[in-house]
C-alpha cells in the first residue's frame, strides 16, 4: 500500500479518520427501515483494573471505558512508543535491520527483563527488536534507543515528540523501557491510540507483535502475552509490569475483519489482565459489528462545475469511511452528502475539501464524518465556456 501524500495526512488528521492496513470489513447493506427488536446492549463487564478502553481500530469509536484518560503508569507498554520511534527510523531510511548495534555498557547494566546481551558485542537490529517486543528486553531496548537517537535521553525525546503529534495528550516519557520515573506516563486513551497508530502505519512490522517466541544466543525467549496461544483472533500488542504500575496489557485482535483494540492497565496479576482483555473483546465482538460504508475514492456525487473545462466532476471521499454500530442495526444507517458552498465553480483542487459526507444512526445521532474532495483536478474551461457559464449564473 503507498504511503498518503501529506495533504491526504492532514486531512486524515483533521477529520480524525483513517484507512487502516488490515482486510477491511465488508460493505454496509443498502439502508433499510430501523429493526424494531434488537437486542439490548449491556454494560461493559466490570473488569479487575485501575484503568481500561475497547477501541474500534476502524471507525475509532469507544465501545467501554473505565479512568481511560487518568495518568498511569505505562511500564514495559513503554516499548509500544520505542517501537513507534524505532520503525520510523526503518520506515525512513534512518535504520536497517540488518545495521549491527554495538552494546553499551548502560545498556547492558539495564534492570529488570532482559535479552542477555553483552556489553561491546554488536547484534543486528532485527535481533533487538524482537528483544524488545517478545522478551520485553530492557537492556534491548536501551540500545535501540542508543541506536536511534545517540542518547537515551535524547531518544526520549523523540518519544514525546510523535506522541505530540499522534495526539496523546495525557503522556510523557523519561526512558525507552519502562522502569518507574517521576515524570514517566501514559493514560489507557493514549496507549490505544498509539497501538492503532502502529498498526496502522506499519503494517511490514505489525507481525512482529504476534511472535510467540525467537531464539538468541542459544537462550528461548518466549512472548509474554497470553492471549496469543489461548485466542486464534489476537496478534499483538504488548505486556507491562512494574511493582508500582501493576499489570498492563495491550491487545489488538481482528475477527471476520473487524479489528478491536483494549488496553487494560494496573490489573492485580496476570491472570487478571489477561481476563480483562479477552471480557473486554468479547463484549466488543459480541455486541457491535463495524463496516465500510465507502471505500477511498469511491464516487458519492458528480455536481455540476461552471466555467469548467468538463461540466461535470467526480466528488469521493479521500479514504474508507467505517461505522461501529450495534449488531443487528447497520440497516438503520442513513448517509448524506453535502456540498459547502454551491454553485461550483472551477478551478478546483485535487483533494480539497468542499463538502462533507455524514453518517447517522436510528436515533439520529452523527456517528461519523468525512470530507468530501474532487477526484482530480479541475480545470476552467475556454473563453466562451467562462463567458456562457458566467451567464448561466445569473439565473442560477
Amino acid at each position: 500500500m503507498s504511503r498518503p501524500s501529506s495533504a491526504l495526512t492532514a486531512l486524515l488528521l483533521a477529520w480524525g479518520l483513517a484507512a487502516a492496513a488490515a482486510p477491511p470489513p465488508p460493505a454496509a447493506p443498502a439502508p433499510a427501515a430501523p429493526p424494531q427488536n434488537t437486542a439490548p446492549i449491556p454494560t461493559p463487564p466490570a473488569v479487575d483494573a485501575r484503568a481500561y478502553i475497547l477501541v474500534d481500530h476502524f471507525s475509532g469509536r469507544i465501545l467501554a471505558q473505565e479512568h481511560a484518560d487518568e495518568r498511569a503508569e505505562p511500564a514495559s507498554l513503554t516499548k509500544l512508543m520505542s517501537a513507534y520511534v524505532i520503525f520510523k527510523a526503518l520506515q525512513e531510511g534512518r535504520l536497517k535491520l540488518t545495521d549491527m548495534v554495538t552494546i553499551s555498557e548502560h545498556a547492558w547494566r539495564a534492570e529488570g527483563s532482559r535479552t542477555f546481551v553483552q556489553v561491546g558485542t554488536q547484534i543486528p537490529v532485527d535481533i533487538l527488536i524482537k528483544g524488545m517486543i517478545v522478551q520485553s528486553g530492557n537492556d534491548a531496548t536501551i540500545a535501540l534507543a542508543e541506536r536511534v537517537g545517540g542518547t537515551e535521553s535524547a531518544f526520549a525525546q523523540m518519544m514525546n515528540e510523535y506522541a505530540r503529534r499522534l495526539g496523546m495528550k495525557s503522556s510523557h516519557f523519561e526512558n525507552s523501557d519502562g522502569l518507574p520515573a517521576p515524570n514517566h506516563y501514559t493514560s489507557a486513551r493514549d496507549v490505544a491510540t498509539l497501538a492503532n497508530a502502529l498498526i496502522r502505519e506499519f503494517p511490514q512490522y505489525y507481525p512482529l507483535f504476534s511472535l510467540r517466541e525467537f531464539m538468541w544466543n542459544n537462550i528461548r525467549q518466549e512472548n509474554r502475552n497470553g492471549l496469543l496461544s489461548k485466542d486464534p483472533s489476537v496478534d499483538g500488542l504488548k505486556t507491562g509490569h512494574t511493582d508500582s504500575a501493576g499489570f498492563c496489557l495491550a491487545t489488538s485482535a481482528n475477527r471476520n475483519g473487524m479489528r478491536l483494540v483494549s488496553v487494560v492497565m494496573g490489573a492485580p496479576s496476570i491472570r487478571a489482565r489477561e481476563d480483562a482483555s479477552a471480557a473486554l473483546l468479547s463484549y466488543g465482538y459480541t455486541f457491535f459489528e463495524t463496516l465500510r460504508i465507502k471505500s477511498a475514492n469511491e464516487v458519492v456525487l458528480k455536481p455540476r462545475v461552471y466555467k469548467s473545462a468538463s461540466e461535470f466532476a467526480a466528488v469521493v471521499v479521500p479514504f474508507d469511511v467505517y461505522a461501529t454500530v450495534a449488531r443487528g442495526q447497520a440497516g438503520a444507517l442513513h448517509s448524506s452528502a453535502r456540498l459547502a458552498n454551491e454553485p461550483l465553480i472551477a478551478p478546483l483542487p485535487a483533494g480539497r475539501a468542499i463538502g462533507e459526507l455524514t453518517l447517522t444512526d436510528a436515533s439520529g445521532a452523527v456517528i461519523a464524518r468525512a470530507p468530501l474532495v474532487p477526484l482530480t483536478a479541475v480545470a476552467q474551461g475556454g473563453l466562451w465556456t467562462r463567458a456562457s457559464d458566467s451567464i448561466a449564473l445569473w439565473f442560477h
